[in-house]
């Protein structure tokens, strides 16, 4: 006979590694938990201990739908159901709200950090500048749009994906319109094109306030990654600049309403000072982000979002106030023509001493896809004095790290030192 007395979790899960073992960020809480995984998210669970576990190919709502209500009928209406990763957040609110589940993230909160425009609208009308955007249901010509917005350039970009998938910057009506020949109108927007310098703010809120912050600033972009660039980012050092952005943050949350929960937050700062929000996402950050924060700072963001949206309390507390922590990263993508394989690399290590943890391609390796942000062909972290060393060992680091690919198939060579800043 099952014990519904005692809390019942499912959990959308696809991560395979150490930020996908959910039984140690529950920490000896007493509870029941429901894995629902793909096959690579299987070995970091707990599945001696877990209620049920099952592997399916799609964690997709109308796939889940009918194993959760099986669940909920065999153990009892879930706690909570959690979805970590970026394409499980809304699916999981999508289910609670069909099983009444009244723990987790509510669909109307998810809904307003999925979607594009619902997140600038409701940052916008707090009065924090956001650029101007327009949705794009109603079919809008190009000339309409570029009207609407003010001029070009503009950005086309989807209304839910992540990570600049499918981000198309146009410098022309005669491009805007064939990019919007494209497109499902119905799931993109267009916004105004925003120079300057691009930050991410990460941390947990709890109880409507900043339980841990910190600010970096980004090295290229995430459309530069997306497009053979490298990407990393650097920790800024405590002061007046780091201040600005996670106040500037603090209150583009509040008017988001997330009250307990991750956050990973882009900012941009135009080139006369002024901060303007990008986009959010209501989970810790990606690539080495999370990684970087347990090495410096001792805190699992992962695990402090899992406790957040179930509504534990969170393991991480500051001891003292938290010192300086100069740091950051370095990944780098495929090679640009694929499959590639990886014949030559070496190690900035040697002429880098701040970089403390690398992982290089192996000799040989094929790369058959563009891969994501936890995968490619190199990946650094470092550690230094100040942001301004750090800065400056990133930069060292593109110089010195050497890569050549070829082409799988044959002989012809795919890169060559390349990608580089």
């Amino acid at each position: 006979m099952t014990d519904r007395t005692t809390p019942l979790y499912v959990v959308l899960n696809r991560s395979g590694d150490e930020f996908g073992e959910y039984h140690r960020f529950l920490d000896g809480h007493p509870c029941r938990t429901v894995y629902l995984t793909t096959p690579g998210g299987l070995p970091a669970l707990d599945q001696d201990g877990a209620t049920e576990v099952h592997v399916r190919d799609s964690l997709a709502f109308d796939d889940l739908l009918p194993l959760v209500r099986e669940i909920a009928d065999r153990h009892g209406t879930p706690e909570a159901v959690f979805g970590q990763s970026e394409y499980d957040i809304l699916t999981a609110a999508r289910l609670s709200a069909a099983l009444d589940v009244p723990g987790g993230y509510g669909l109307d909160l998810a809904e307003r950090f999925k979607d594009k425009p619902a997140m600038k609208s409701a940052v916008g009308a707090a009065g924090l500048r956001v650029p101007r955007f327009r949705r794009l249901d109603d079919e809008p010509t190009a000339e309409t749009v570029v009207e609407a917005l003010g001029g070009l350039p503009l950005v086309l970009k989807p209304r839910a994906a992540a990570g600049s998938q499918g981000v198309t910057v146009v410098h022309s009506t005669d491009e805007l319109r064939d990019a919007l020949a494209g497109v499902d109108p119905g799931a993109y927007e267009c916004e105004e094109y925003v120079d300057g310098d691009i930050f991410h703010v990460d941390g947990i809120r709890r109880s409507g306030r900043l339980h841990f912050v910190t600010a970096s600033q980004y090295v290229h972009t995430c459309l530069d990654y997306a497009h053979g660039r490298p990407l990393g980012s650097v920790l800024l050092d405590p002061g007046p600049e780091r201040d600005e952005l996670t106040t500037f943050a603090d209150r583009c949350l509040g008017a988001l309403g997330l009250r307990d929960g991750a956050f990973h937050l882009e900012a941009i700062r135009r080139p006369g000072g002024e901060l303007v929000f990008l986009e959010v996402g209501l989970r810790p950050g990606g690539a080495q982000v999370p990684f970087l924060h347990v090495d410096l700072y001792g805190i699992d963001l992962f695990a402090e979002a899992f406790r957040a949206a179930l509504g534990l309390p969170p393991l991480w507390q500051p001891s003292e106030p938290v010192g300086p922590r100069a740091g950051g990263w370095l990944i780098y993508p495929a090679p640009r023509e694929l499959p590639g394989r990886v014949v030559a690399r070496t190690s900035p290590g040697s002429a880098v001493p701040e970089v403390y943890h690398e992982e290089l391609p192996a000799i040989g390796q094929v790369m058959t896809g563009p891969g994501s942000y936890d995968e490619g062909c190199g990946i650094f972290r470092f550690r230094g004095r100040s942001a301004a060393t750090v800065r400056a060992a990133v930069h060292t680091a593109m110089e010195v790290y050497g890569l050549r690919t070829e082409r799988a198939e044959g002989t012809e060579e795919a890169g060559g030192a390349e990608p580089h800043g």
